[in-house]
């Protein structure tokens, strides 16, 4: 009897174990799946806040991005205005030294085949050697013929001017390569290049076949001194011509109007003046200057929308019989030429004909006092 209930016992503490053991299993298996669930809002939780910062740290370099555009666009617009008013007018060169202050530089255009052209000036009223140094020196008058390179590197055309500039050293070479129809695309060079070699007050270009007259250039210019843009020659508008037969075609001839209509007032391009402000701004605007099929119309159109005072000079186009008779009344010219020969006719024989009945008198140039003429 005693046996049967120690029996009984033992079954009853063995049900109530295996009773205890499922719920303890149920217990610590409740617990451990709440512990991945929790770790795994966790994890939601975590990835939430880092989602939540990198959108923020998105629309920080957004407002960033939209602060410097805002930034770029204030700059450029500036920087377009110190252009146009010539208030941005640093004066270095290429290399980075500071450019020599003169009065005025011009660049006398020509080509390789024109030696000629080039002994007749120099033998006329372009100066030679120390002349051409003092004058620089003490009169800020700088003179130079401008000529690129040719379309083959060293060429025996390039090597030609090489030796000519070591006789003379009066050329002023460009990064251009020479050619008929490359006129616009080197009188862009050659402002850029000088603006960038002197500190000039005036620019001037000039063909290789028109007379000039130094000192009442010098001493012309030096009455709009006080202008801070000018652009100074014999204003025209000649027609625009569409044929294509014609030697002064123009392809872009739909632009200006109805076919017969004229160019705007530009100045003739056997001479030219333009203040230190206009070089710089075609100096700083080189890549967005568009260039027409005639020289003299391009650079017109250049200044055309700006607040530039076109100065219609006729002394600087004086036909040869006209120079006679103003030297002969004391009044010499700026420049002469003939319009049937766009420049003087055959001037190699003829500039120092020229040269003899309508040039100035040889002190001319060197009493004159540019800085002091208002």
């Amino acid at each position: 009897m005693k046996h049967k209930a120690s029996k009984r016992l033992s079954l009853t503490w063995v049900s109530l174990l295996c009773i205890s053991c499922f719920f303890l299993g149920v217990t610590f298996t409740s617990r451990f799946r709440g512990s991945d669930d929790y770790g795994h809002e966790k994890e939601k939780s975590h990835e939430k806040d880092v989602t939540e910062e990198v959108l923020k740290i998105h629309k920080a370099i957004e407002a960033l991005g939209k602060s410097v555009a805002m930034l770029q666009k204030q700059l450029s617009v500036r920087h377009s205005y110190q252009q146009i008013v010539g208030v941005s007018t640093t004066n270095t060169s290429t290399g980075g030294n500071q450019t020599s202050k003169v009065f005025m530089v011009i660049g006398v255009n020509t080509a390789f085949s024109s030696r000629q052209r080039r002994d007749s000036l120099r033998e006329t009223w372009m100066p030679q050697g120390e002349k051409l140094e003092k004058l620089e020196k003490e009169k800020g008058i700088v003179v130079k013929f401008m000529i690129g390179h040719s379309a083959t590197p060293h060429s025996i055309l390039d090597k030609e001017i090489d030796s000519e500039d070591a006789q003379y050293k009066d050329f002023f070479r460009l990064d251009h390569v020479e050619g008929y129809y490359n006129l616009s695309a080197k009188t862009k060079t050659f402002f850029s290049s000088a603006v960038a070699t002197w500190d000039a007050e005036f620019y001037v270009k000039i063909d290789d076949d028109v007379h000039v007259n130094l000192g009442m250039l010098g001493s012309t210019l030096a009455l709009h001194r006080h202008k801070p843009r000018v652009y100074i020659g014999c204003m025209k508008s000649g027609p625009v011509l569409t044929k294509k037969t014609a030697k002064y075609r123009e392809p872009e001839f739909w632009k200006f109007g109805e076919e017969g209509n004229k160019y705007f007032r530009h100045a003739t391009g056997q001479i030219y003046a333009i203040s230190k402000d206009l070089a710089t701004y075609i100096s700083n605007n080189q890549p967005i200057l568009h260039k027409y099929a005639n020289e003299d119309v391009t650079l017109g159109s250049w200044f055309i929308g700006l607040e530039v005072e076109h100065i219609d000079d006729g002394n600087f186009c004086c036909s040869t019989p006209d120079c006679e008779m103003k030297a002969d009344a004391g009044e010499v010219c700026v420049a002469s030429f003939d319009w049937t020969c766009s420049g003087v006719c055959k001037s190699v024989n003829r500039m120092w004909m020229v040269h003899m009945i309508c040039g100035e008198d040889d002190k001319a140039v060197w009493d004159a006092n540019y800085y002091s003429l208002r």
